[in-house]
């Protein structure tokens, strides 16, 4: 499967702005049908960054959000400010 297939968009909330600076964490909204390790694949061939895990959970209104746990410190601030989230 294609990695922009698999992550669709970032998702923004205040929680998820909130675990970038306390968690090291960045959310996404991914394909439904997607599985964890295909999610890590694809942030890692995306983004050029290690993940330590993957956490997932299907809102209220259907989607799937991913959240992603980064190896290195601060990581997930400097990304969410490369892609436009900061």
């Amino acid at each position: 499967m294609d990695s922009y297939s698999i992550i669709i968009k970032p998702h923004v909330t205040e929680k998820t702005m909130n675990l970038i600076d306390l968690n090291n964490e960045i959310t996404f909204v991914v394909r439904r049908t997607a599985n964890k390790g295909q999610i890590k694949r694809a942030f890692e061939e995306l983004y050029e960054e290690k993940v330590a895990r993957v956490n997932t959970h299907i809102t209220t209104k259907g989607e799937k959000v991913a959240y992603i746990k980064l190896v290195e410190e601060e990581m997930a601030e400097e990304l969410a400010v490369r892609i436009g989230v900061f």
